[in-house]
């Protein structure tokens, strides 16, 4: 069974994200917290958590400060922010203190439904909107990850193949069905993908790579 707790102080989005969880999962269980505070001692209580879904502006959150510290305390739960702040640079912050993903509180059920499930897969989820804005307004050099070229050329060409899909904002299953491959092969590509390129997840690799061209490395 999958546990999940919903941390917002707005009683009717948790009941409208409550029907989109019970549609897209088999029974789940479902925790439901309206601070902070009260999201910290849940957290602890249930330590076989699979996801915590996290507002930013609720109350004790004190913007991100909130996220750092349900990510000390519970160190080994997932957090995903869910939120209508859809700020890139909000997001990228948010990624870079631990999140596991952004869902917009604007999201289609369709669209949360398939966030939740690549999340639980193990995947980390950004909307396509914020994925465009990243790829039109990357990042200044100094705060994002930088690539050698060296870590760059150890990738092999299926691998290179793999990033550039990540890059456009694809799910593994997406990738496997573009590459023709199974979606293992897409994990255990990501996986070493990572592993080359020194990053810890999935949001650092795709903004490393952001302005590559990768045309022209595939065909070296």
């Amino acid at each position: 069974m999958i546990k999940l707790l919903i941390a917002d102080d707005h009683p009717l989005f948790r009941e409208a994200l409550i029907n989109v969880i019970n549609a897209a999962l088999c029974d789940p269980k479902i925790i439901e917290a309206g601070t902070l505070d009260d999201a910290l001692v849940l957290a602890q209580a249930h330590e076989d958590m699979d996801l915590i879904l996290l507002d930013i502006n609720m109350p004790g959150m004190h913007g991100l400060e909130g996220l750092s510290a349900l990510r000390r305390e519970a160190p080994t739960i997932p957090v995903v922010i869910i939120s209508a702040e859809e700020d890139k640079q909000t997001v990228l912050k948010a990624l870079d203190q631990g999140a596991a993903g952004f869902i917009a509180k604007s999201a289609a059920r369709d669209e949360m439904a398939t966030a939740l499930q690549q999340i639980l897969q193990g995947e980390v989820y950004l909307p396509a909107s914020i994925m465009r804005k990243t790829q039109e307004s990357p990042l200044p050099a100094q705060t994002r990850p930088s690539l050698s070229m060296e870590l760059l050329f150890s990738l092999t060409r299926r691998q290179l193949l793999v990033l550039e899909r990540m890059v456009k904002g694809e799910s593994n299953k997406q990738i496997a069905t573009h590459l023709n491959i199974a979606e293992t092969t897409v994990k255990a590509h990501v996986s070493a993908i990572l592993a080359k390129l020194g990053v810890n997840n999935r949001v650092q690799a795709i903004l490393a790579a952001n302005d590559l061209d990768f045309s022209t490395i595939i065909r070296r």
